[in-house]
Order: C-alpha cells, then structure tokens, then sequence
C-alpha cells in the first residue's frame, strides 16, 4: 500500500499530474490506517499529496478498458499488485505498452515475479526479516525497525528506476517495463555497511567490528540520553578531554585502536560512568567546544520544533479541508536553490473522477452511464 503511493507522490511533488486510481467500493485501505479525520488518516494523506483521485471498478471490462484509455496518454503506469495481477485485469505491461510504446511501466513486488517466494504477500515487516534488518540492529536477538522502512526505501528505489528511464525515453523514445521487489530494494540498501562482514570471502580477510556496533551507541546522562559518533582518534582523544579523562588517553588498554577494540567494553564501562556526571546540555555543549559530532535524542515534538528545522523551512503547517489544521514535511531537494512546493492536498475518494474522464473526452451521459453499472464511484 505504501511504495507505489509514496513513490507517486514523490513525482507529483516535482511537478508530474498523478492520477491514483481506486477501487469503487472503500477506495485505498490506507485510507483508514492509523490516526484520522474527516475519515482520511494522517498516514494516506502523507503519501498522496497533490494527486487525482478516481474511483473505477477494475474487475468490470469497461473499467479496465478506461484504463486502457488512460494509459494511452500516460508517460508511467506504477502499481504494487502481485505478479500477474495486472495480467488477469487486462492492463499488464505488454497490452499497454503495445498501445503506448513510449510508456515507462514499472511493477512493484514483494519478492519478484519468480522464485518460491513470487506470489507470497508482503508487508514491510516480513520484508525486513527476509532482507536481514532484524538481524543488523546490533542485539542478541532479531529486532525490527520501527518504521515502515523497507516500503519507503522501494519507493524512492521506484522513483530512481522511472526517472532513468524517463531519460532513457528523451535519448531513444523508447518506454520500458521495470520490475521492482522489496525483498531486492531492501537488501540493496543495508548492504553496503550492514553486510561488511559478508562481502569479502577470501580466507584472509581481517574482519572488523560492524560500524553499527562502533557508533550507534545510546549515551545517558544525568537527566537524559545522547549519540555521539567519534570516527577518529582526534575525535576520540576529544571526547576523553570534554569529560576530563585526559588520563585514559595514555592508559596501556586505551591508546591505540587496536587495543582499543579489544577493550571496548571496559572503556565504554569507563565512559558511561563519566557521561552521567553530566547533565545533557552541558556535556552537548562541551563536546561542541571539541568538535565531537553529538546530538541529544529527541522526542517528536522537539524535532520538529528544532532551530536547524526551522531555518530550513521543512515543516509546513496549513489548512486541509476536511482533516483541519496539519503538518507536512516538504520534499527534501533543492533545485536552484529553492524549496519545491509542496502538492495539493490529498484527495478525496474518487473526488476527480468526473474531471479526468470529461478530460478524456467523456460526456455527461456517459458518465452517468458507468455511474449507474458501478464502472466508476
């Protein structure tokens, strides 16, 4: 339900008309997923700014052949159905590629369109576990990211995949068709750092500890928690100064990497005992003074309400229609220098049906037509 209606959004935040087309009966579930009002949730509208919403039956033969007629016009089809689902509705790639050449169709997937795997459901949860993020978090036992992660790193993924092909399409005016999984979306993104210790397979390899057991370590202070992250040994020799523990720089156990690795756990036992000393905003600020790279870990709200956020102008808050005052969080990029505007509001379930079938050259009586055989909401 996420990657297809993320990755749209995306487009439509750098300018592209997205048509999201729903089913006629309760339209998309995540509609109704998680916190909500005015009977849209907080979690469709963040994925569905600055869309057109259209209700059509796609297991009626006339609703599919709308489609059809759609696509012809279209630069992109982007779905997240399970392989040969679009098949069996009449609306797989070949038949709309073959009326649109130039059409880039791109087809999300849990696991891909074969293997064992091929037609299993997936969820970002299940994804994780497939993908090793349970396994990368440095505990004993497997633990989830608690965040939808692997759905949203496929559809920037997503996005990639349609903008070269765009570009492909300019240089050859060729479409293409894209195949995309989460299980390989996912796996491609916590490759690189979490899976060092399983890229290298000659015998000889020096192995390391994993970078996530050097840096993301929860620091607590007296009257809360930070992060730090010393890389290097000016870095580290500076935290020791911040904390007034020059003396363990010349500690035998301590003072070179080598036989800091093998002493980890005593030295972080030694460190732990200093940060509490401290409380959060002092010992922040002398570690500022020092050049360590260190944050507080915030609540919610404080990120939100932080000096850096706010001179960068990402929070927006405005007036919806119907679910009242909200925030958004503006698209990441610059271009020129400047903040793209963030999209419409989301929309309502099928609240553009009659405006984009009348822009296809559909009339008033025809319309009414499909209305009253359930074809479209």
């Amino acid at each position: 339900m996420i990657t297809a209606s993320f990755a749209a959004m995306m487009m439509a935040e750098q300018g592209a008309t997205v048509t999201k087309v729903e089913p006629t009966d309760m339209g998309d579930p995540m509609r109704y997923i998680g916190t909500a009002k005015g009977g849209i949730s907080a979690l469709f509208a963040n994925c569905n700014r600055g869309k057109r919403s259209v209700g059509i039956n796609l297991k009626d033969a006339e609703g599919q052949a709308l489609i059809r007629q759609m696509a012809v016009d279209a630069d992109v089809v982007i779905h997240n159905f399970r392989p040969g689902v679009m098949d069996k509705l009449n609306l797989g790639s070949e038949q709309l590629r073959k009326d649109n050449p130039g059409l880039v169709y791109c087809a999300i997937s849990g696991f891909g369109k074969h293997g064992p795997l091929g037609d299993a459901p997936a969820y970002d949860p299940v994804i994780q576990a497939h993908a090793g993020l349970t396994a990368s978090q440095g505990t004993d036992s497997p633990v989830f990211i608690r965040n939808l992660i692997c759905d949203k790193i496929t559809a920037y993924t997503a996005i990639q995949a349609v903008t070269a092909a765009l570009f492909v399409r300019e240089r050859t005016s060729e479409g293409q068709h894209i195949d995309l999984s989460m299980l390989d979306s996912g796996l491609f993104f916590i490759f690189p750092d979490g899976y060092m210790n399983h890229t290298l397979l000659d015998d000889d390899v020096m192995q390391q500890p994993l970078l996530a057991d050097l840096i993301y370590q929860l620091t607590s202070t007296k009257d809360g928690a930070i992060t730090l992250s010393a890389g290097t040994d000016q870095q580290r020799a500076s935290v020791l100064t911040a904390l007034g523990r020059e003396d363990m720089l010349s500690d035998p156990r301590f003072n070179s990497l080598e036989k800091l690795l093998v002493h980890m756990d005593e030295y972080r036992e030694e460190l732990a005992d200093e940060f509490l000393k401290f409380a959060t905003d002092d010992i922040l600020e002398r570690l500022k003074q020092h050049s360590v790279p260190a944050a507080k870990c915030h609540e919610y709200e404080e990120v939100l309400s932080q000096a850096q956020i706010v001179a960068n102008e990402t929070v927006q808050i405005r007036e919806h229609p119907v679910m009242g005052k909200m925030r958004i969080i503006r698209s990441p990029a610059r271009f020129s220098g400047e903040r793209l505007p963030a999209g419409a509001h989301s929309p309502g379930h099928g609240e553009h049906t009659d405006t984009v079938l009348t822009d296809m050259g559909i009339d008033a009586e025809q319309l009414a037509a499909y209305r009253a055989a359930g074809v479209i909401l």
